[in-house]
């Protein structure tokens, strides 16, 4: 059977190791080191399932180590981080993390987030039976298989949440999706304050289509419902 490796970046050792003791009891791999280039230097160096990254640490902090990974890889990756404020929340989800949590932490929510995003990632990476259909509205161009956007014929740098987000979106143009659909979509796990994290997406999405500076926005918003693609 396949060995699970978890990489835990963290400056503080007491905190790695309690994180490395809760990963080795659910069965993974964990592969503890305190900076951020030592950071990269793993996921460079060998195959790495999942990150759990604090954001201050030495050399690189984890926003700068989450940009070099988003740039080859797919990887979930969980903030574990003293920043508390909404900003630095929001910051984190938009380059690219997929979860957020602040210290103090409770090691068992931790692990069923751990577990949450694996799940989605398998999901994701399993072989599919037939081909995605590339989706075209007007001059947006959406192709699953490279996972690449183009509006009108220039590309659109997404994070693999946003890209996920458009593409349902777009799959079901009269569809209103609620921000617990997305999220569970997604996210692949339950509704537990994910409004938030659904709307900083949509939001960041909005921005890089270009929906602030038009008119008619490829997403649009039903007050008190929920999100549509507006094809």
């Amino acid at each position: 059977m396949k060995r699970i490796t978890i990489l835990v970046a963290d400056d503080d050792a007491e905190i790695a190791d309690l994180i490395g003791l809760h990963l080795e009891k659910e069965g993974y791999y964990p592969v503890k080191v305190s900076n951020g280039p030592a950071a990269v230097q793993e996921i460079q160096s060998r195959h790495i399932d999942l990150a759990i990254l604090d954001i201050m640490m030495p050399g690189l902090d984890g926003y700068e180590v989450t940009r070099q990974i988003r740039e080859q890889h797919g990887l979930p990756i969980i903030f574990l981080s003293a920043k508390t404020s909404d900003l630095d929340k929001i910051t984190g989800l938009v380059i690219g993390a997929d979860d957020y949590m602040t210290k103090p932490f409770n090691p068992m929510e931790l692990m069923a987030r751990v577990n949450a995003q694996l799940r989605r990632s398998m999901r994701l990476n399993q072989p599919v039976a037939e081909q995605k259909a590339v989706v075209e509205a007007g001059g947006l161009t959406i192709d699953p298989d490279r996972r690449s956007v183009t509006l009108y014929g220039n590309p659109v740098e997404l994070t693999p949440k946003e890209f996920d987000i458009l593409y349902l979106l777009a799959s079901y143009p009269k569809k209103v999706f609620s921000a617990e659909q997305l999220f569970q979509h997604i996210w692949g796990e339950a509704y537990y304050e994910g409004g938030n994290t659904v709307m900083v997406h949509i939001r960041t999405l909005r921005k890089k289509l270009g929906d602030e500076q038009s008119k008619n926005s490829w997403i649009k918003t039903i007050w008190g419902v929920g999100y549509t693609f507006n094809g």
